[in-house]
């Protein structure tokens, strides 16, 4: 599996970041046996849409996944329908969503369209349903919900190893946006890589049950024994490296902060 940061801004967009947006992708077979590039993006922030070009055709996206429905997650899913209903070859076959109930009409919202324009042609919505797995080629995403203001989950994917040499198989886990809840140990437990939001920073935010704080993040990373923590969704106010010392002070693993066209291979 390869990550790639696409966006990682908290919030909003940035002055170096769209804001969230991630493209993992994996070699696997077909389901004619031939091998291909699958790919999934998780979350569709501001910005994200036009920055993804860089690193992907959308027109080959496997499945999009929306954490939860803040527009700092999902307000490019209408760059992506016009992407999918304009393209320049012929409207494009619907795009599969993984994502919350009521996504659908949280997208229309944003797009203002007519009640013609279902998006049908664009998106098949599905919603998380935790306990249930969705298949996309060789990966398995696992959804899990999470503490945030409104229906939010974390995804569990797992899938082939690209490295030479490596394990058959290597898991990743994204919290999406969560506070420290229940289920987020059994979503990060012995992964690979977490790619955490730490949004807020110990002392400044006390808000509760809307954000993970760095140490936060790291008491999840050290409690569910991760292989490597990635903190992402800093807002642009933000110095990465307080958050990322709050981290290691409570988890001895590789700690990591994303930036944009950051890579890892798993």
């Amino acid at each position: 599996m390869r990550l790639t940061v696409v966006g990682c801004s908290g919030s909003m967009s940035g002055p170096a970041s769209p804001a969230s947006c991630y493209l993992l992708q994996v070699q696997g077979p077909d389901d004619a046996g031939d091998e291909r590039t699958w790919s999934v993006v998780l979350d569709l922030g501001s910005g994200a849409m036009g920055a993804m070009l860089n690193y992907v055709d959308p027109a080959t996206l496997d499945l999009a996944v929306l954490s939860h429905l803040h527009a700092d997650h999902m307000v490019d899913m209408i760059g992506m329908q016009v992407y999918r209903r304009w393209h320049p070859d012929g409207p494009l076959a619907p795009l599969e969503v993984l994502a919350p109930a009521g996504a659908l009409e949280r997208v229309r919202g944003v797009g203002g369209d007519e009640e013609s324009e279902t998006y049908g042609g664009e998106f098949t919505f599905r919603e998380h349903v935790p306990g249930t797995a969705v298949r996309v080629g060789p990966l398995t995403v696992e959804s899990f919900p999470v503490n945030h203001p409104v229906p939010a989950y974390g995804v569990r994917i797992t899938g082939p190893s690209s490295r030479a040499g490596g394990p058959e198989r290597v898991t990743l886990a994204y919290t999406g946006d969560t506070d420290f809840c229940d289920g987020l140990v059994p979503l990060a437990a012995e992964v690979d890589l977490l790619l955490s939001e730490a949004a807020f920073q110990e002392g400044r935010d006390t808000v509760r049950g809307v954000h993970l704080t760095g140490r936060r993040a790291g008491q999840l990373a050290a409690a569910a024994q991760v292989r490597r923590l990635v903190l992402t969704h800093l807002q642009p106010w933000t110095d990465p490296e307080v958050v990322r010392a709050e981290a290691h002070a409570v988890y001895d693993g590789p700690v990591d902060v994303a930036a944009p066209g950051a890579t890892w291979v798993l």
